[in-house]
């Protein structure tokens, strides 16, 4: 029989001479392949006669033809197997009787503990075991075997995990071990609950021949198999090699696995997945390999334990770094150890692949520079390298993560490895820079003067063939830009930088203490590279092509930006060419982002930096403005946004910069625009892409703009061509379009051609937004004879982004054309402010208080920088707001449109006139009057961009508010600005201002807010609202009184309309209101006094309502209409508000 090895000496003794199952039989039983069993020997068919007999005599559940003769030859070929009568005898036992009673008896050790020697099952034993056993009949053997056996298992039960080796004479004895195996099988077959197959594995584990035994009883039910090993590896020892237990364990198992090779890797995922016994999952890797073995490719066991020890899961890591630690510390480093047979086998790889063998005796350099084309060091083979590559990492990760301690054998054999000469092939720069980074990580590996020798010469070696071997393997990042950064840090003395560049590499993270790398850095700076020579060897550094995030490793530009940070060209005075850190790939993407990553970079850093500077009376230039204007950065920012991939983090880090220095260039409409852009419908529209529309020239697009007086059809056909195009293919024809913008205000283009223009205009912002808002606003100009047109530039417009609205008046009714200018208009706004604060920081230095001035206080040296701050905030503040009082005065319909009819409150009323008609045809008529029209769409626009402005800052709103606006208003922004709810919150501070305009603006801007926005919020202003009127009731005089309450009054039926709760406080109001009005009209008493006595009535008995309303005077008008007086107008006033306010109260809101 074959040895297993580790930790098999036990049983491997206690085995010799039994016959195992053969997988070839296993496997038969499993597939219940008669014919395969019909060509197995006698010894091999004795072992899995328990099962073939119980499926010759029992009831199949299989009907089939095909099983009835299955059944006649396994019948045939047990006729002439002696043992299968006594087979046929233990299956004829009454198994229920024989099941009760080892209930019984196991109830009864319970009861008296487990130690008792009383059983039910067998009764006053005349001799041992074995004997009964020999001369007892099929029963007794049946229950001498169950006795002993469920004793077996109460123990382990009992034991609380803690290993015994139980003797026992049936499981011991050579000559009755078949019959005790037969009558173990028939037990378990017959009897499943009562013995279930995991537990009785786990209880021949305790006792001598028991992984025969397991075998024996898995061969016979072999669908156990699975369940079987994961109830062992579940049941079993984190670190089997500890304990005896554990050992037997992972023997058993390893039988198992090799009666059933096939399920082997599976057994091993179950001692993964459980993290227990990691030697039988080395061991069973062990075993793999040396039947898989494979010389070229990676092992299974260099891959097994690379993944266990570099994958994602920590406690799988630290579980096995366990078993690699604790397996050092034992004394027993012998061939019955699985860690030293894993470590053997790996050597044993390691040294299979190594170039011829080396002595350390180092030639010298001399006497390899004579004979270049001979040399004493044999390169490694192209076919070993990725297996070499792999073998490093992997002793990497034992020695790092693992604990593992090289003996000195495996010290010598990974240097000679570290130390070969690859082919030029990318798998061979990779090996070089692992083997570079093991050398740095583990330098304890070099010991000797003749090792450290070799080393340096090895050092050597990588420096003078880097060239070459990035040539000739085609990897932009070889070994030698990372040698070189190496070198950098060790010059810097940034050690953590290097243990981070190595785990890096390694892809590990490990413990390198920077003590460890001192002999390394003496190396370094005084024998291989000092500093000069390092600065003088980046300089010669070829520029990385095609360069992206793909790439791996280091490249130059990691060389140069630390020498960069260092100044150590300059400290070297080493020359530096106009190509060689200029990046001279003018079409590379990656290079221009990089470009604009840098110029953006350097003028946040110098804004940041602008009180520093100036302490230091330093001035650093900047880039003009010019300069940025030409730069497309938008352009430059949706190409990266597609490149993300390759360009690593570079995409999110020019976003952050391009949020805070351009924000006009991050408004959220854009990138939604963009969305729209290059989604599937884009992709779809290009399908359709005909020659025709590529054939276009802008000077086509010119001649068709010049003949829209004439013919709308060519420029028709030419823009609907465009709007196939992709963003980037339009820019050339973004000047005509632009300059054609003024054409398209003349009456009788159609609507279709200015939503194109709009169309491709949004298009074209997606990639050259700065250029084309400057034309834009150049185009629109208003066109006055004799009056030469100002031409704006980008700074101009920054300064004072209100000349976007000082556009042709015809582009206030031009819907589409309108949308783009509130597109710009707020790109402008946000420029603004970004421009101002850039400005502030750039200025800073010209407030510094000179030494001469300083006469003032401790702790004033701040204050003109707070009030710049102020005065800037101030600027900004009275900027949106003045564009929000000119964009709600566009909204205000034209002394044209006010005769043609259009209603001013074109928003809110014209929604209730619609759903209130009762005559559709009419309602259709006027919903088409009043909503389809240009000065509603307008509004529409400017509402949205409102709403916008008053969502990113409040205070605009308040301001605005504050200011006020014509009242005609109010309907269209309440409706349709849906922030204005937050008007809510400063109306009290606005009711409680001294002026009346502001007042009663607050008054009627609350009664709209409450109809739109009917919440207890609401409702607690209006009341504030009706108290306020109420207290200037009683202060304000006649004049002001008339002033105040005319306008006011309305307001009060919309309270009540959103608030019934508030109608008592109102009808009181309106009562005093009339009786303070009366009281001041002496010579009209007799008139007066009707209406007062009217309104008590109405108040009282508000029922009586429809009497007062058939009054003729109500229908017809006030009786005293005419009445120049104040008070009288007021109180007839006040009558009508009460009328409407009964009215809407008893016919439902």
């Amino acid at each position: 029989m074959k040895v297993l090895g580790a930790g098999s000496t036990v049983i491997m003794t206690e085995c010799t001479g039994l016959q195992f199952v053969s997988p070839f039989a296993f496997e038969s039983m499993q597939k219940v392949d008669v014919v395969r069993l019909s060509s197995l020997s006698d010894p091999e068919l004795r072992l899995l006669l328990p099962c073939l007999v119980r499926m010759a005599l029992c009831a199949p559940a299989d009907q089939s033809q095909s099983w009835a003769q299955d059944k006649k030859l396994i019948l045939r070929l047990l006729s002439g197997v002696e043992a299968v009568n006594s087979i046929v005898a233990l299956l004829s036992v009454d198994f229920h009787a024989l099941e009760q009673d080892a209930s019984k008896e196991q109830q009864l050790r319970h009861k008296l503990g487990g130690g008792s020697g009383e059983s039910i099952l067998v009764s006053q034993l005349q001799h041992g075991l074995t004997l009964e056993f020999e001369h007892s009949d099929s029963p007794r053997r049946l229950r001498l075997v169950l006795s002993e056996l469920l004793a077996i298992m109460n123990k382990v039960s009992e034991s609380n995990g803690e290993f015994f080796f139980k003797s026992s004479e049936l499981f011991e004895s050579p000559v009755y071990l078949e019959e005790a195996a037969d009558v173990l099988c028939i037990l378990q077959a017959e009897l499943p609950s009562l013995l279930p197959i995991v537990d009785v594995a786990e209880a021949l584990l305790h006792v001598r021949n028991g992984a025969w035994f397991l075998c024996l009883l898995v061969a016979n039910v072999p669908d156990s198999f699975n369940e079987v090993c994961r109830g062992l590896i579940k049941n079993g020892e984190r670190q089997d090699e500890e304990s005896l237990g554990g050992r037997r364990r992972t023997d058993a198992l390893r039988f198992l696995c090799k009666m059933n090779p096939s399920q082997a890797l599976k057994v091993r995922g179950m001692v993964v997945e459980e993290c227990h016994l990691p030697g039988l999952g080395v061991a069973l890797t062990l075993d793999h390999t040396k039947n898989e073995a494979c010389e070229d490719g990676v092992s299974d066991l260099v891959c097994f334990v690379s993944g266990l020890l570099l994958g994602t899961n920590a406690k799988v890591r630290t579980w096995f770094g366990t078993f690699i630690r604790n397996g050092q510390q034992r004394k027993r480093e012998t061939s019955s150890s699985v860690l030293w047979q894993m470590r053997r086998q790996l050597l044993l790889e390691l040294m299979g692949i190594l170039p011829t063998v080396r002595s350390t005796r180092i030639v010298e350099e001399a006497d390899v520079e004579l004979e270049p084309n001979v040399s004493v060091y044999s390169g490694l083979k192209e076919e070993h390298v990725v297996k070499a590559s792999a073998l490093l990492r992997l002793y990497c990760a034992l020695m790092g993560i693992a604990g593992l301690k090289p003996t000195e054998e495996e010290a010598e054999q990974l240097l000679q490895l570290m130390t070969s000469r690859p082919p030029a092939t990318p798998a061979g720069v990779r090996f070089v820079s692992l083997s570079f980074c093991m050398l740095l990580a583990f330098s304890t590996l070099v010991s000797t003067p003749e090792q450290e020798q070799l080393m340096v010469v090895w050092l050597s070696w990588m420096i003078k063939e880097e060239a070459y071997f990035e040539s000739t393997s085609g990897v932009s990042a070889s070994f030698g830009e990372m040698l070189l950064l190496v070198a950098m840090y060790f010059h810097s003395n940034q050690l953590s930088a290097i243990i981070d560049l190595v785990c890096s590499t390694l892809g590990m993270k490990i413990v390198i203490k920077p003590s460890s790398l001192s002999r390394m850095k003496t190396i370094f700076t005084q024998e291989i590279f000092t500093e000069q020579v390092v600065t003088a060897h980046a300089v010669r550094v070829p520029v990385t092509s095609n360069l992206s995030a793909n790439i791996t490793g280091f490249l130059p530009i990691h060389c140069i930006y630390q020498l960069l940070r260092s100044r150590s060209f300059t400290k070297h005075k080493v020359s530096i060419k106009g190509d060689s850190i200029h990046l001279n790939q003018r079409f590379s993407i990656t290079a221009q982002l990089l470009v604009l990553y840098y110029v953006l970079s350097y003028e946040e850093a110098l804004l940041a930096n602008t009180k520093t500077l100036a302490a230091m009376q330093r001035k650093p230039k900047s880039y003009s403005s010019s300069l940025m204007d030409q730069i497309p950065i938008k352009f430059l920012i949706r190409q990266a946004q597609g490149l993300q991939q390759e360009l690593g983090g570079l995409h999110s880090a020019l976003l952050r910069l391009l949020a805070t220095n351009y924000p006009h260039l991050c408004i959220v409409d854009d990138w939604i625009c963009e969305e729209e852009i290059t989604g599937t419908d884009a992709l779809l529209r290009r399908m359709l892409l005909t020659n025709n529309a590529k054939n276009h020239s802008p000077k086509q697009l010119q001649e068709a703009f010049s003949a829209v007086p004439v013919s709308h059809t060519q420029v028709m056909q030419i823009l609907e061509h465009l709007t196939l195009l992709s963003a980037s293919e339009l820019i050339p024809y973004a000047e005509v379009l632009t300059s054609n913008m003024n054409q398209l205000l003349n009456s009788g283009v159609p609507r279709r051609i200015l939503q194109t223009v709009n169309k491709l205009w949004m298009v074209l912002n997606t990639v050259m937004p700065r250029r084309l808002w400057v034309m834009t606003v150049n185009a629109l100009q208003p066109s006055i004879k004799f009056v030469r047109q100002q031409k704006y530039i980008q700074n101009d417009l920054m300064i004072d982004p209100l000349i976007v609205l000082r556009c042709d008046q015809r582009v206030h009714r031009c819907p589409p054309l309108m949308d783009i200018t509130l597109h710009m208009l707020n790109g402008y706004l946000l420029a603004s402010k970004a421009y101002l604060s850039a400005h502030l920081k750039e200025t800073a230095e010209q407030d510094r208080p000179s030494q001469n001035n300083v006469i003032g206080l401790v702790g004033q040296t701040d204050a003109p920088e707070v009030t710049r701050e102020e005065l800037k905030n101030a600027l900004l503040a009275a900027q949106d707001s003045a564009a929000v009082q000119i964009l709600l005065e566009i909204c205000l319909p034209t002394e044209e449109e006010k005769a043609k009819g259009v209603n001013p409150d074109s928003l809110l009323r014209s929604t209730q006139s619609v759903i209130a008609t009762s005559t559709p045809n009419k309602g259709m008529e006027e919903g088409e009057d009043n909503f389809l029209c240009n000065l509603r769409e307008v509004q529409c626009l400017i509402c949205c961009l409102l709403h916008q402005m008053y969502i990113a800052d409040p205070n605009i709103a308040k301001l605005v508010h504050f200011q006020g606006y014509p009242c005609e208003l109010l309907p269209l922004t309440v409706a349709g600005i849906p922030s204005m709810h937050i008007c809510l919150d400063f109306i009290p501070e606005l009711i409680a201002q001294p002026e009346l305009e502001k007042q009663i603006f607050a008054i009627q801007l609350l009664s709209h807010l409450c109809i739109q926005y009917a919440l207890p919020k609401s409702l607690s202003v209006a009341r504030l609202a009706v108290n306020v009127m109420g207290t200037l009731l009683t202060v304000l005089t006649q004049a002001k009184r008339y002033a105040f309450f005319m306008p006011t009054l309305p307001s009060l039926v919309s309270f009540c309309r959103a608030f019934p709760p508030l109608y008592e406080d109102i009808m009181s109001l309106l009562i005093q209101i009339g009786q303070v009005c009366a009281s001041d009209v002496a010579t009209q008493t007799r008139d007066i006094d009707p209406i007062i006595t009217r309104l008590q009535q109405i108040k009282e008995k508000p029922s009586g309502w429809s009497e007062i309303c058939k009054d003729p005077f109500l229908k017809n008008g006030s009786r005293d209409t005419g009445s120049m007086d104040p008070d009288v107008q007021l109180c007839h006033c006040i009558e009508s508000t009460i009328i409407e306010i009964i009215n809407m109260s008893v016919g439902g809101i």
